[in-house]
């Protein structure tokens, strides 16, 4: 049996996605996410934990990233996690885990109900984006 690597997030972005465009001028965004879970602790106090996740998105979704979302953005993102290492100056080993998405949906009221997919051949025109009569989105995925 293969294992499973899947990440389901909804939460807020904790700044505007940063974009770069690799060798071959492929399109890679990254930003922070942040999720927050409450619960009640044995004294019935409300407390919250922020969890800060690093998202990296590729191509197509990478460009829609950059232009739609924005810190505060909310979000639902599903994913990989993919841990990467290398050694910085002085020759200490680092680690970072991000979650690589492979689907968004923005959930900001103005784009309710826009899904937005990664296809292997990527997203070829970034031009206009019809809506519906609600204002949603509608994506050609």
């Amino acid at each position: 049996m293969r294992g499973i690597n899947k990440v389901m997030l909804i939460g807020n972005l904790g700044k505007d996605p940063d974009m770069q465009f690799l060798e071959g001028n492929i399109a890679v965004a990254k930003f922070s996410l942040a999720t927050t879970e409450t619960f009640k602790d044995k004294s019935g106090k409300l407390i919250s934990q922020t969890e800060w996740h690093t998202i990296v998105l590729w191509r197509g979704l990478a460009e829609l990233a950059q232009k739609y979302l924005h810190k505060g953005s909310q979000v639902y993102i599903e994913g990989r996690l993919k841990t990467r290492s290398w050694e910085d100056k002085e020759g200490n080993k680092k680690f970072a885990t991000e979650i690589v998405g492979d689907n968004l949906i923005m959930l900001d009221k103005r784009s309710e109900g826009g899904v937005v997919s990664s296809s292997p051949e990527g997203l070829e025109d970034m031009g206009n984006i019809p809506t519906d009569e609600d204002g949603a989105e509608i994506l050609p995925f």
